[in-house]
């Protein structure tokens, strides 16, 4: 089968991000299929296509520059641009299958294009119910492009002959729209485990090479630094801490729109380059070293009950790492830690609280040894990514080849 994988952010090991999509389509790869991957990038890349083979994977680049840093309207035309070149690339592979991941939501775009040019069934991926978040946090303001987002997410369902979601809730989302819950798989973020079984000695030596860790407790963040994220959160839990135990140590190892307003606050906090620290980002094989030098690690977000649905990287990172992980936010993540025993659910509004819950954790071994061996069940027995990457290709193999009758857009 040929299968046309639209993705705009697709990453590799080789590179910082997460790698949900390369990791789903070496596996589609390994079951015979031909997978293409569309993407974006800007770096090295010529005008036009480059293509090239990752682990099986054909992927067509095209260069179209983004970044969290840019405004809104430079965000729009970057996505406008790649979805005319992606649509235009699908359609001329005349695939079996068009599968689109998003965000952002405008991949729907060259998804439904491609698949009715090739006459091919669409699958679409939801990684973020959109356009609810931007809502609720107020990026979306405007009535008539709220308006345009919810037809343009409504567009993309009806298209569809099978939605994947990657949590419950966002499950519940898609269904609320009239969508039929029998058309919607669940198959959250998941636990590369083989890639995360490093020796200890991995973590000793990054220990080693920053000489203000050591042997000292440490709490980690590694991922994006969005506005979402709320990083700085960290930040000022590391302040309350530090009063409390000031050898404790957090790291922050990430970038994004967000990473110099954190290291000011962490300045103005009195704990940047003393008791937090922030490091660049890695390419995502160098974070299993990170994750096997940290005692917890977190998995950080704003407080908006919308980020309740959210399947974060961190938090399934941890888990592969066999690590006790720290969330701030309520929501299924937040209730899988508490029925699992394999972390912290940490008050996202009272830090004296939270720093007290952290202080006694980290520096408690038995709890630190208990908790990151039942983070490593929980990984292991319901999120592999083999067990989960077996339910995304039989949604992609064994679909009906019909989509909705109220496609008509």
């Amino acid at each position: 089968m040929r299968i046309i994988y639209l993705h705009q952010y697709f990453r590799t090991p080789a590179m910082s991000g997460g790698t949900r999509s390369y990791e789903m389509a070496r596996r589609l790869v390994a079951r015979g299929h031909e997978v293409h991957m569309i993407t974006a990038g800007d770096t090295g890349l010529r005008r036009g296509w480059t293509e090239t083979e990752e682990a099986g994977i054909r992927v067509h680049w095209c260069r179209v520059p983004y970044s969290n840093h840019m405004g809104f309207r430079a965000r729009m035309i970057a996505f406008a641009r790649f979805s005319w070149l992606a649509a235009r690339k699908a359609a001329s592979l005349d695939g079996d299958v068009i599968f689109a991941t998003s965000t952002p939501l405008s991949i729907a775009l060259p998804a439904i294009w491609a698949a009715r040019r090739s006459h091919a069934r669409m699958v679409f991926e939801v990684r973020d119910l959109w356009p609810e978040m931007p809502i609720a946090v107020g990026a979306l303001k405007n009535p008539l492009t709220i308006a345009a987002a919810r037809r343009l997410e409504r567009m993309a369902y009806r298209n569809a002959a099978h939605v994947v979601a990657l949590s419950p809730g966002m499950k519940a989302g898609i269904v609320s729209t009239g969508y039929p819950e029998h058309q919607v798989s669940v198959i959250p973020n998941s636990c590369d485990v083989e890639l995360f079984d490093v020796d200890a000695e991995e973590g000793r030596r990054f220990r080693r090479e920053h000489t203000w860790l050591g042997d000292r407790p440490l709490v980690v963040y590694a991922g994006s630094l969005g506005f979402l994220n709320g990083v700085d959160y960290l930040a000022r839990l590391a302040a309350v801490v530090g009063q409390r135990d000031p050898e404790i140590r957090f790291l922050v190892v990430g970038s994004g729109k967000q990473e110099e307003s954190i290291r000011r606050a962490a300045r103005s906090l009195g704990v940047l380059d003393r008791t937090f620290f922030m490091l660049p980002s890695v390419p995502k094989a160098a974070v299993p070293a990170v994750y096997s030098a940290a005692d917890i690690a977190t998995s950080l977000f704003l407080d908006i009950p919308q980020m309740g649905v959210n399947s974060a990287n961190k938090f399934f990172d941890a888990l592969a790492a066999r690590r006790p992980v720290a969330v701030n936010h309520h929501g299924w993540i937040a209730d899988l830690i508490r029925q699992a025993d394999c972390g912290l659910v940490l008050d996202p509004t009272d830090l004296l609280a939270s720093a007290e819950r952290l202080l006694r954790a980290v520096r408690n071994r038995r709890w630190l040894a208990a908790a990151g061996a039942a983070a490593g069940r929980l990984g292991r027995e319901r999120f592999d990514r083999d067990r989960l990457a077996a339910q995304l290709a039989a949604v992609i193999e064994n679909e009906p080849l019909t989509i909705p009758l109220r496609q008509a857009a």
